[in-house]
């Protein structure tokens, strides 16, 4: 990957390994995994063909989430208007600062913030971190004679930065090869990240936070108007 000393997303560049995604990720900070209303900005328009969906060999931008997430220590998860993110390590306190508006989750329930609903399955998820998707949905009986809302709720404890993605497990074939889609492993970033990002993710108020999240977007989307910005990070 050619790159200069300080990236933006208005570089052409293509991400052909594991090691330059992670590059990338400590340059920008921010790397949405797919499109959105901001042209030039995801993974999936900078990546390798032969490292998407298969196009070459089965080890590709799928199949580094995992590795990444634990190689990069970043955070990963529905971050971006519902889709996927990766955030580098000192980005992520700040932007969980502003999404919480600077609550810890027992106060923003307390504080009428949060329905009875998100508040059980974050407590079930706290409890069991890190946890498989399959395992909360069957231990709370999500699904078709169940409960409702799963995949809303889950969505949005990724978006106020409360829950995110530690690992994908896939299932292993008879010979120990791995096959399918991989199947998201939750935690919070408390549990994940440890005393680093506890010491760090309150440390200014949700607006100081907010506006230094702004200004590195606005540094890596030079290109974008500033309105743009605003609602995608909305």
């Amino acid at each position: 990957m050619n790159r200069k000393d300080k990236m933006t997303y208005s570089d052409d560049y293509i991400i052909s390994s594991m090691d330059e995604l992670i590059e990338v990720i400590n340059d920008m900070g921010f790397v949405p995994f797919f499109e959105n209303e901001i042209g030039g900005v995801p993974l999936e328009e900078h990546i390798d063909p032969k490292c998407w969906y298969g196009g070459g060999d089965f080890w590709d931008a799928w199949e580094w989430k995992g590795p990444v997430i634990k190689e990069a220590k970043c955070a990963y998860g529905k971050f971006l208007r519902n889709k996927a993110m990766y955030i580098s390590p000192k980005w992520f306190h700040d932007f969980a600062n502003y999404r919480r508006d600077g609550y810890d989750f027992d106060a923003r329930y307390d504080d009428g913030l949060a329905s009875f609903y998100d508040k059980e399955l974050f407590e079930l998820l706290d409890s069991k971190a890190p946890v498989l998707s399959k395992t909360l949905k069957k231990d709370e009986k999500y699904g078709k004679n169940g409960k409702k809302g799963f995949d809303t709720m889950i969505t949005r404890l990724q978006k106020q930065c409360y829950v995110v993605i530690s690992d994908f497990k896939y299932s292993m074939d008879k010979s120990g090869n791995q096959y399918g889609w991989g199947i998201a492993e939750y935690s919070t970033p408390e549990k994940l990240f440890g005393k680093k990002f506890i010491n760090n993710v309150y440390k200014h108020s949700p607006e100081e936070s907010y506006q230094k999240v702004l200004k590195q977007f606005r540094k890596i989307l030079p290109g974008a108007d500033i309105e743009e910005i605003e609602r995608i990070l909305r």
